[in-house]
């Protein structure tokens, strides 16, 4: 099953309440939760505020999307990200891989890495959880080689994949990196040549959601799980962007054709 949802991070200057509020108002079915603004590590009240107010939403909880930094910030703080995640009732957590691109990081700090990973994967896994790593520039993830030859050093059951396209993504590269990576969860938005400065109607990339998003259906459909397509960075980060890009995101999921949706 494809669900639709939005990333709380899009909206980071909102309270709890308005954040489930936009994602309601806009028709999402599912909320990853930032862990640097709206559920903090170790705040396990605002995880449960979350828990609640999407509950009574009829919301589902996503990844909990933490900024701990596998191989560079304290392995110690990661305690506080599984229990508020677990609080948060997620079934993942997020992590990064590292803080440098792949070519410019020594062997002996992409080793420390990878240990780090596997170390946060096995204490998600004790609470049930998953591990997913962001797919992001200036990280071990800056590649689809990249990303599959740290999942394979990894080499953990809990570790899932995470994808986004890149600035003027190209489609059938976009679609060769979905094939490969098999993606639990998809950050969905489109850019211009000025990259997250320069944000689009999702619409405008009709041509690179369409067919990604049959791709994850197909994918959905033949492995029998679910997979999360979460809008993130909005055009102007405001409440009428989400609403337009969510109807874009459900008309594309259902294969109808966007003329006008712009």
């Amino acid at each position: 099953m494809l669900l639709l949802g939005l990333a709380s991070v899009t909206f980071r200057e909102r309270s709890v309440p308005d954040v489930v509020r936009l994602a309601v108002d806009a028709g999402s079915e599912v909320v990853e939760w930032a862990g640097d603004r709206h559920v903090r590590p170790g705040d396990r009240a605002a995880a449960s505020a979350a828990r609640g107010a999407c509950a009574g939403a009829g919301l589902r909880i996503g990844t909990y999307g933490s900024y701990h930094k596998a191989g560079a910030s304290d392995p110690g703080e990661f305690d506080a990200v599984v229990a508020t995640a677990a609080e948060l009732g997620a079934p993942r957590v997020r992590v990064w891989a590292g803080t440098s691109a792949s070519d410019d990081v020594s062997p002996a700090a992409r080793a420390a890495t990878v240990d780090a990973l596997r170390r946060c994967a096995d204490a998600v896994a004790e609470r049930g959880m998953g591990l997913l790593v962001e797919h992001h520039v200036e990280s071990l993830t800056d590649g689809l080689d990249t990303a599959l030859r740290l999942r394979a050093e990894v080499g953990h059951p809990a570790l899932v994949t995470h994808w986004q396209p890149r600035e003027l993504p190209d489609t059938d590269a976009c679609l060769v990196e979905v094939r490969a990576l098999r993606p639990a969860t998809v950050h969905a938005f489109s850019w211009g040549a000025d990259g997250w400065t320069e944000r689009l109607p999702l619409a405008d990339r009709a041509d690179l959601w369409a067919p990604v998003l049959a791709e994850l259906t197909a994918q959905s459909r033949d492995d029998g799980t679910d997979t999360e397509v979460l809008l993130e960075f909005v055009p102007g980060d405001t409440a009428a962007s989400l609403r337009r890009d969510a109807a874009a995101l459900r008309d594309l999921r259902a294969g109808r054709d966007l003329a006008g949706a712009r």
